[in-house]
């Protein structure tokens, strides 16, 4: 008797779990749906031959991604593991994973292996203001990438690697990133002159780094792009930064409003004009915060002023002398003396002992992007003096 309660027992739980997993199993086809409802605005839609769904795992057959205006991009099976649909239809994703890739054309072949993206978070609604209506990830990786020529590899980036931090209070991302291992082959330069200058600047095989640290405040619309930084073996480190405030949701999604309207447009010159005009009356919300390139020199000014010498006949050295003496000609079409001065003594001191060159701009206020263009159409000499320009060496 009791063998006999406790097997009904068992069979009844089957049974309920087997009914709850039937009401709660995913729907594929609506995930793909509102993928491609977040995705277009984007600039680009998910087509696939079919949607497996095994638990929480949903495989994209031999799917395709196609850009707006573009011909569509064969991927293969998009598999993507440990899927939440949760309580407002949309969906979280903790890793989706693409097959690797390998193309031939025209003699060149791209490769890359190890691609994924995890914590995707596809929204319910993409009308909304907010962040739960747009499309979003956490971390996006590929392995190994290499570009081959004729056999032999010309491009490679070891790994990379980009990460996107949601801040508990909801104010803002955090993010950055790194492409690692680049190395690149230009001693096959097919211009003899190009190929020259290459070997005497020692460029023939190139390797480093490039790496991306950033925020987006979301209130004040604030995209702060502190480094973006090229690291190069003998060569040296050049790092770009800016700052922008006024990309704010709103703005943003009035863009991938402009764009798909153009898109829609039959008439592409129209569509390029309306969109021009579109572009033009959303760039009065955004104002420059500052902005700064800065070079730090690792050998390469070294060889680049030999080089240049010897086309002239003359010694590094007074390559560099020449140059000095040519910076205030050469300025003096600016008609700014006071940011004349400050390059050509910045020249000098670089010349003199590479080390590092850098042009920042830091406006004591953000300054709106239409008093820009109105400075640099009317009066381009007070630009510098707008955007609190600043050019130093070796600092």
């Amino acid at each position: 008797m009791t063998f006999y309660r406790t097997t009904r027992l068992m069979l009844s739980g089957a049974a309920f779990l087997s009914l709850a997993g039937s009401a709660f199993a995913l729907d594929g086809q609506d995930l793909l749906k509102k993928l491609n409802a977040a995705y277009s605005a984007q600039g680009g839609t998910v087509t696939a031959d079919g949607v497996d769904v095994n638990y929480t795992t949903v495989t994209l057959k031999n799917a395709s991604f196609k850009p707006t205006g573009s011909d569509a991009l064969h991927i293969g099976d998009i598999t993507m593991t440990g899927v939440e649909e949760d309580e407002e239809g949309g969906y979280y994703i903790e890793e989706a994973a693409f097959p690797d890739i390998n193309i031939t054309q025209d003699g060149a072949t791209v490769s890359a292996s190890e691609m994924t993206l995890g914590g995707i978070s596809i929204p319910a609604d993409v009308n909304g203001d907010g962040l739960d209506s747009i499309l979003l990830y956490e971390t996006a990786h590929v392995g190994p990438f290499k570009v081959t020529k004729d056999g032999k590899e010309v491009f490679s980036l070891g790994e990379t690697q980009m990460n996107l931090s949601l801040r508990e209070d909801e104010s803002g991302f955090d993010f950055d990133g790194a492409f690692k291992s680049m190395k690149a082959d230009l001693s096959d330069a097919p211009d003899p002159q190009a190929k020259e200058a290459i070997e005497k600047l020692a460029l023939q095989h190139v390797n480093g780094d490039i790496t991306m640290k950033g925020a987006w405040d979301l209130g004040p619309g604030t995209i702060d792009i502190s480094e973006f930084a090229f690291d190069v073996t003998n060569v040296g480190r050049l790092k770009l930064a800016f700052k922008i405030s006024g990309y704010t949701l709103p703005f943003m999604k009035s863009l991938q409003e402009a764009a798909k309207a153009s898109e829609a447009n039959p008439n592409k010159e129209e569509a390029q004009q309306a969109l021009g005009l579109a572009m033009l009356g959303l760039m009065q919300q955004l104002s420059f915060n500052g902005a700064e390139i800065r070079f730090d020199d690792a050998s390469i000014t070294k060889r680049a002023l030999e080089y240049a010498g010897s086309k002239q006949n003359i010694s590094a050295q007074q390559m560099a002398d020449a140059l000095k003496a040519m910076a205030p000609i050469a300025l003096a079409q600016l008609n700014i003396p006071e940011l004349q001065n400050a390059i050509s003594a910045a020249v000098n001191t670089y010349l003199d002992d590479p080390k590092s060159f850098a042009v920042s701009a830091a406006p004591a206020q953000p300054v709106p992007f239409p008093t820009i263009m109105g400075a640099a159409m009317g009066a381009p000499n007070t630009l510098p003096g707008v955007l609190g320009v600043k050019v130093t060496a070796n600092q």
